[in-house]
């Protein structure tokens, strides 16, 4: 299942107050879960299943997953990137290697800015803006909620 696809699941659960969402295909199971402790991840493959806990739901009035919400905070015709899930925020491929942005840097729609791992997977997170980094306001290999503003992008 592509993250697209889990995106979309999680803005409908937001949009429609669903407590609960279970796909199951032939060798996947998702299950969404959300209550007062927020909403909760499983996922299984054939032999194995992993719980964990996720942010709280956002508002019902906002898109959860919408990096084109523009920021608050004197930041005005800014654009947030947020993260599509609960994870750890990696500004680069590897410890040795670059960040894939910088403040100043140009980045497209289809520009990779970070990775999120989460369940151990590494989950690399486009912008789906175009525009320019103004502002980065994770630190590097820090966790992070769902929802949670990662960058500023002044657009194109």
């Amino acid at each position: 299942m592509e993250l697209k696809e889990i995106k979309k699941i999680v803005e409908m659960m937001t949009e429609n107050d669903l407590a609960e969402f279970l796909l199951e295909e032939e060798a996947f199971t998702l299950q969404l879960k959300r209550g007062t402790a927020g909403i909760t991840q499983i996922v299984s493959a054939p032999h194995q299943m992993v719980a964990a806990p996720a942010a709280a739901p956002a508002p019902a009035a906002a898109p959860a997953a919408a990096p084109a919400a523009p920021a608050a905070n004197g930041n005005e015709g800014l654009i947030e990137i947020k993260s599509p899930m609960v994870g750890t925020f990696y500004r680069s491929p590897s410890p040795d290697a670059d960040s894939f942005v910088q403040i100043g840097q140009d980045i497209t729609a289809d520009s990779v800015v970070c990775i999120i791992e989460a369940m151990k997977v590494m989950n690399e997170i486009q912008a789906e803006v175009k525009g320019k980094i103004k502002k980065i306001l994770v630190d590097n290999a820090t966790p992070v909620q769902f929802g949670q503003a990662l960058f500023l992008v002044e657009p194109a």
